[in-house]
């Protein structure tokens, strides 16, 4: 299994176009927390995170379907791997 960290932004979006997205990106099992050795934390807005045995193609299509339902034009970056953070709040 790999971890995918997935930044999405919404344009010309109002607060409900990002409501709808954060529901249809659960959906599709992208989480907005991250797990610490020591906590569960909270990932900046916009950002998403998923555990799976995937590619990343395969990942950004899976966003790509959660953007689709908000009507919103929109820019996505999905980068793989491990992560090391600061100063995220606790979940």
């Amino acid at each position: 299994m790999a971890n995918f960290t997935v930044r999405v932004e919404l344009h010309d979006a109002r607060e409900h176009h990002y409501e709808t997205l954060h529901s249809e990106m659960e959906k599709r099992g992208f989480e907005k927390t991250i797990e610490g050795n020591d906590a569960i934390f909270e990932l900046p807005p916009g950002e998403y995170n998923i555990i799976r045995t995937a590619t990343r193609t395969e990942i950004l299509d899976l966003a790509d379907a959660a953007i689709k339902v908000t009507g919103r034009k929109s820019a996505v970056l999905v980068t793989e791997g491990s992560r090391t953070w600061r100063r995220l709040d606790k979940a």
